[in-house]
């Protein structure tokens, strides 16, 4: 753990839905949580016996009254001991590091209206943005689709808070409806869009939204989860002072280089906020990120280290 934390107390543990549970968070010292714009995260720092699990979670709610934070987590069945360890280990009165927050997902200043395209626990960092675009009247609206309405996440709060705003699709109640890429054709110029969710229905809306015309600058994302990436390799990793490692299949680059006490910056470890940017001297990269661009991938220069990897057996890395 190389960034700087906040040491915090679990003061308050809610079921939301069945697969969905509510932490909230006090700071054990005497001090303020910091305030954070809308669509802000927080990296969480939990030991879980000799494991040290980091996981990144939307803040969903900052109370300046009781100065906590609240966070949202769905009960994976892919868990590899992220949300799994949370929903059944974590309990009131535990403590924890966190992170101080981040925001890779920030609301666009040139937007004329904002909408927000959620799947499942997608929902998280919305609230917080939906809340900062009320306070200063601004034009949004939310499409949230979920399986049923019973496992709809906040499903009581948005009707209430945001109503008028908000529209459902619940694909497997009676009368089942679905969100299509087609609503996306619905928006007016000037709208900039969000999506949040599943790495598949991300990729989906994404895809559709630039074939629909939308620039690029009017489309965001925001991922907690790297891509599945099939037949994955080992290769070797060579630094600059003639160093070599062995990446395993089943750790990433940036992981090995932290073991090696190579202080390297990093913050979302999904290939998105660009922190873990490394030149790369020699070798093959297989570009895994959702940052860099065709030309930048083609130069064959710099490598994200905590998603991509090598295509050669050996990379040669500038560290």
């Amino acid at each position: 753990m190389i960034e700087n934390t906040i040491l915090v107390r679990v003061c308050e543990i809610k079921q939301i839905t069945e697969q969905v549970k509510e932490f909230s968070f006090v700071p054990v010292d005497q001090f303020n949580l910091p305030a954070f714009s809308g669509g802000s995260h927080i990296n969480t720092y939990v030991n879980a016996g000799n494991e040290m699990i980091c996981r990144p979670y939307s803040i969903i709610e900052h109370s300046l009254i009781d100065n906590t934070y609240k966070i949202a987590i769905h009960l994976s069945t892919e868990s590899k001991g992220g949300s799994e360890y949370w929903h059944i280990h974590v309990k009131e009165g535990d403590q924890l590091q966190i992170s101080y927050p981040k925001n890779h997902f920030p609301l666009s200043k040139r937007a004329k209206h904002h909408v927000f395209y959620a799947a499942g626990i997608g929902i998280t960092p919305f609230i917080s943005m939906m809340k900062d675009l009320k306070s200063q009247n601004k034009s949004f609206e939310l499409h949230y689709t979920s399986s049923t309405n019973k496992g709809c996440a906040y499903y009581d709060f948005l009707i209430e808070e945001y109503g008028d705003k908000t529209s459902f699709y619940f694909t497997k109640e009676i009368n089942p409806k679905r969100l299509n890429v087609e609503t996306l054709l619905d928006h007016s110029i000037g709208t900039h869009v969000y999506f949040c969710g599943p790495n598949r229905f991300i990729s989906q809306f994404n895809e559709a939204a630039y074939a629909f015309g939308y620039p690029k600058s009017s489309v965001h994302m925001e991922i907690f989860t790297p891509r599945i990436v099939p037949d994955t390799k080992a290769f070797e990793v060579k630094l600059s002072n003639g160093t070599t490692k062995q990446v395993p299949i089943d750790k990433t680059l940036l992981d090995v280089l932290l073991d090696e006490g190579i202080n390297i910056p990093y913050s979302c470890r999904v290939g998105r906020c660009g922190s873990c940017e490394v030149n790369v001297i020699d070798g093959q990269v297989d570009h895994q990120d959702f940052l860099l661009d065709d030309e930048q991938r083609k130069s064959n220069k710099m490598i994200l280290t905590c998603v991509s990897r090598a295509k050669s057996h050996q990379i040669v890395l500038e560290l």
